[in-house]
């Protein structure tokens, strides 16, 4: 077979796979940039308890309780300390006894090993028990809401409101409603003496921000339509009655996976709940500066979700799954296993055109500007408009500017920045072979000042 052959039949295949996603992006973009916002509720409707799981966090824990506890006043914090080998159970302790006496509305639960820091899931669920055992047997649990937060999250003071709207937890079929994601340091650069590292830091933590105010909230809206709407690890509102009605005898509603918030939803939508998202509230966290730390997280999220992959037959036959929507929860969770073979199809059009030209330059010359490069033209453009896109849009939408050159910019960012999950994915597939399905605790940026010592399991 030619080389030319060869190129005809790699570039007809990694196309294919361009134009479904650009398309795909087409019809997401759409819903997203044409939603208004929508009206509010009550939050005295319903009771607020938020859960914050904790592994070695005394570096932003305390800041975290006096915000919940000075914006969201009769809202209850459970702060799960996962053994932590730092001084956040202390601190929580400390913040406990505030003026002598003690806050009713602020709550340890702490964990020991071998049970502790064994997952997230696991913290949350420890959580749930506690709260169930302060509740008591004979508790109403129709009008309360757990709230998960991550220790450096920071909820908008206005998001009890909206989650109480009637189209949301106003809605008895809603089981669980995902706030939109800032990242609150996204303007700020960190604090290094080397001034390419602070521009580095600087834009890696804007491109999270892009990620999940732009792609990542136009997914969950157009999810809306499929009715798989995703939950995330922070901002994670869900009814107590739907965590009740998948956490089975031993009261975990939480399961093993390292994506612990995907799979939740995927248990209450095959339960028969409805979720929500919404983009009128948000919830801030900690963008990371470090790209090290960055693929760290980022290969835990791509296992997690290979590790998702054994809930295709429970979602496909669910009742309660449309077949759209199971599709689009496939699609989502084939996503891993598309850029490793992305990674392997995208470039060998390129190889095979520099194999062709060392072997026969002049006839490769002339087929390629004959007309052959409009097809490599078209080619990269199809891979790279559906991450350039968001680029401009963020520039408009988010930061209300019209700096369009800034946008595309950004856009060009972008694209080199997805490109990094082609090597997470590898990753995430050597962890998962090797059988290595430990949680990684993704290090703070202020623990690097501080002198806390976190191991990286990467």
């Amino acid at each position: 077979m030619s080389v030319k052959v060869l190129l005809a039949i790699t570039q007809a295949f990694a196309l294919t796979m361009s134009v479904a996603f650009l398309v795909y992006v087409v019809v997401i973009v759409v819903p997203y940039l044409r939603r208004k916002p929508a009206p509010v509720g009550d939050p005295a409707d319903f009771t607020w308890h938020f859960f914050v799981p904790c592994r070695d966090e005394q570096t932003v824990i305390r800041e975290t309780i006096r915000y919940l506890r000075t914006t969201f006043r009769k809202a209850h914090v459970w702060v799960v300390d996962d053994d932590s080998e730092d001084r956040t159970a202390r601190v929580v302790r400390m913040l406990w006894r505030r003026h002598g006496g003690y806050d009713p509305y602020l709550h340890l639960v702490p964990r020991v090993r071998p049970e502790a820091r064994t997952g997230k899931g696991d913290a949350l669920n420890a959580a749930y028990r506690a709260l169930n055992d302060w509740m008591g047997p004979d508790a109403s649990r129709d009008d309360v809401v757990v709230v998960v937060v991550d220790a450096d999250g920071r909820p908008a003071p206005n998001c009890l409101e909206v989650c109480a709207a009637d189209h949301l937890f106003g809605d008895p079929e809603i089981g669980a409603v995902q706030l939109d994601v800032w990242m609150g340091n996204a303007g700020t650069p960190p604090p290094s003496r080397n001034p390419f590292g602070r521009w580095f830091g600087l834009k890696l933590a804007q491109l999270q921000d892009l990620e999940f105010r732009t792609a990542i909230a136009a997914i969950q809206t157009s999810r809306g339509f499929t009715g798989t709407i995703s939950m995330g690890g922070n901002g994670q509102f869900t009814r107590l009655t739907a965590l009740d009605s998948i956490a089975g005898d031993a009261e975990e509603p939480w399961r093993g996976s390292l994506l612990e918030d995907f799979e939740l939803g995927v248990h209450l939508l095959t339960a028969g709940w409805r979720t929500g998202f919404t983009p009128d509230s948000h919830v801030s966290q900690e963008g990371l500066y470090s790209l090290r730390r960055f693929l760290v997280q980022r290969t835990r999220w791509g296992q997690g979700t290979m590790q998702c992959a054994r809930y295709l037959r429970r979602i496909w036959d669910s009742p309660h799954v449309s077949t759209l929507g199971a599709a689009e929860m496939m699609y989502y969770l084939a996503q891993p296993w598309l850029q490793l073979l992305g990674s392997l199809l995208y470039p060998i059009p390129f190889v095979l055109l520099v194999i062709g030209t060392a072997g026969d330059p002049a006839q490769m010359w002339t087929w390629f500007t004959g007309g052959a490069w409009i097809l490599f033209a078209i080619y990269g453009s199809f891979g790279l408009l559906p991450f350039l896109v968001w680029g401009p849009i963020y520039q408009l939408k988010c930061l209300r500017s019209r700096n369009f050159l800034r946008g595309l910019g950004l856009g060009f960012a972008y694209a080199a920045y997805i490109y990094t999950f082609y090597v997470t994915s590898w990753r995430a597939l050597f962890r998962l072979v090797r059988g290595r399905n430990g949680w990684a605790k993704t290090r703070r940026n202020t623990e690097q000042a501080a002198g806390v010592k976190v191991a990286l399991d990467a």
